[in-house]
């Protein structure tokens, strides 16, 4: 799960950073408004976390605008404006959440969570494709009695390819999703990580391929 911090604080913005990379999220960090914007208008985030008072474009103008450019992703307004007021600007320009400064990491991870849930994007538990399941907590891929862990981008690359089940997604896309969209991965990273699922699912012995499509990208499919 990718998610954007728009804060100009540099200290809290890595402290943000550090606290969901622990438990597993992808965090993107920029400083001012005008990189929110052009971030948070990529349509490639699950989440944006939005400080109010930063440089050039306010979080307010931010909101607003991907709102405007038709950007669902949901908004966290983080800041350290605490009245009624600011509070009811933040949600009529876009925000769903509103969180003060200074908080809990606890509070944050919560929210974060509750926003990521309500978009309908959070993956079961226990999930799966064909004839086999996936445990999105465990990272363990199983077809009855025979069971493989994934590591990390293994599992994300998986839960990405489940959660878009018959559509293909372009390498870029897997790239942005699991590297970071200022990653310097390139295909080759993404053809290797697809070479280890394939492995595993044969280890297993799922009738489920990862199926390339020349020139685009890859889906799931049973194989025939």
């Amino acid at each position: 799960m990718q998610i954007l911090i728009v804060e100009d604080e540099k200290r809290l913005a890595e402290a943000l950073k550090q606290i969901l990379v622990e438990q597993k999220y992808m965090a993107d960090v920029v400083y001012d408004g005008n990189d929110g914007l052009d971030y948070g208008m990529s349509g490639i985030y699950d989440l944006i976390i939005l400080d109010i008072m930063i440089p050039y474009r306010d979080g307010f103008e931010v909101a607003r605008e991907l709102r405007r450019n038709k950007i669902e992703t949901p908004i966290l307004m983080l800041t350290a404006k605490d009245t009624v007021s600011d509070k009811v600007t933040g949600l009529n320009q876009g925000a769903d959440d509103y969180m003060t400064k200074p908080f809990a990491p606890e509070e944050l991870l919560a929210r974060v969570k509750a926003l990521t849930r309500r978009r309908g994007e959070v993956m079961l538990d226990e999930t799966g494709y064909g004839d086999f399941n996936f445990n999105a907590s465990t990272s363990m891929l199983s077809k009855g009695a025979k069971s493989v862990h994934l590591n990390f981008k293994e599992a994300e690359i998986m839960k990405l390819l489940i959660a878009n089940r018959d559509i293909i997604i372009s390498k870029e896309d897997i790239i942005t999703k699991v590297w970071g969209y200022d990653s310097d991965a390139g295909s080759n990273n993404v053809e290797a990580y697809i070479s280890f699922l394939r492995r595993k699912l044969n280890f297993i012995q799922s009738s489920t391929e990862i199926k390339a499509i020349k020139k685009v990208g890859y889906r799931l499919e049973q194989k025939s």
